[in-house]
Order: structure tokens, then C-alpha cells, then sequence
């Protein structure tokens, strides 16, 4: 998938308000259906089946639910490896679970990524040294199949 077309379906979404479980361009939605969304403009359709989740989800477990379900669907890449249209996956706290999503949109000095942030909306924020520091996981998103 070529960066730049994934980056302008994020772009779409800037302003879009948080909330929870919400998957609606304009209306609301947070990082997980952000992603969902620039995936259904990608492609036409959900990635697949999104169980309900919690604001605490899966972390008295401790299982890295997000992290396998994006393993299953995109190509993992080296941390070190960014390109625009990456999709980068977030552990907000130490020993916890990795559970924030965002797409980024620059790489170099002038790194940033878009994502839904809780208080604040879709918005597209400088990856500055403490969002680096937080990254776990890169991926990017599958070719489009023709035919």
C-alpha cells in the first residue's frame, strides 16, 4: 500500500471527535476505529469482526490482544524501519499493554502521526521523544489485491 494514500484517509478524519467503540468519520471515533475507518476507505470493508471492548481492555489479563490481531492483518517492520502510512502501536505505560494506535503522516526532524486521543479528538501531533519512546510495534498495511 502506498503511504501517501493511506495518510490522506487519516488526514480525512482530523477533527473528528473521541469516543469510545466509535467508527464514523466527522462523528466519533477512537484509535482503534480510526484505524478501522482509514482501512474501510482502503479497502471497502472492516479488517474484521471487533469484539466490544473496554477503556481498560485486556489489561487485567495482560494479553497483547491488539498488538496479535494487527500481527494477523498487516506486515510487521522494523521499529527503525518508518515510512508515512505506517501504522504504530503504543504502550502508554510501562508493564502494561500496548493499546494506543496511530498512523504517521512525516518521518525525519519533523516526525508526526495522526491518531484519536482520548480528551481531544482525531488530531495530527508531533512524534516527539516522549511518543517515541512509547512505540512498540510498526506495521504497514497490506497491498490491495486486484481482481
Amino acid at each position: 500500500m502506498r503511504g501517501d494514500l493511506v495518510v490522506a484517509e487519516a488526514r480525512r478524519w482530523i477533527g473528528t471527535p473521541y469516543m469510545h467503540q466509535a467508527s464514523l468519520v466527522g462523528a466519533g471515533a477512537d484509535c482503534l476505529g480510526l484505524l478501522r475507518g482509514v482501512w474501510r476507505g482502503l479497502y471497502g470493508g472492516e479488517p474484521c469482526c471487533v469484539p466490544a471492548y473496554t477503556p481498560d481492555w485486556s489489561e487485567p489479563q495482560g494479553d497483547e490482544v491488539l498488538w496479535c490481531g494487527l500481527s494477523e492483518l498487516m506486515s510487521a517492520k522494523p521499529l527503525e524501519d518508518e515510512a508515512p502510512g505506517d501504522v504504530i502501536l503504543f504502550r502508554m505505560r510501562d508493564r502494561s499493554v500496548a493499546k494506543h494506535l496511530g498512523l504517521q503522516t512525516r518521518i525525519g526532524a519533523e516526525a508526526r502521526f495522526i491518531h484519536a486521543y482520548s480528551g481531544h479528538g482525531v488530531m495530527e501531533t508531533a512524534l516527539s521523544a516522549p511518543w517515541q519512546r512509547r512505540i512498540v510495534a510498526r506495521f504497514a498495511f497490506p497491498d490491495i489485491q486486484e481482481g
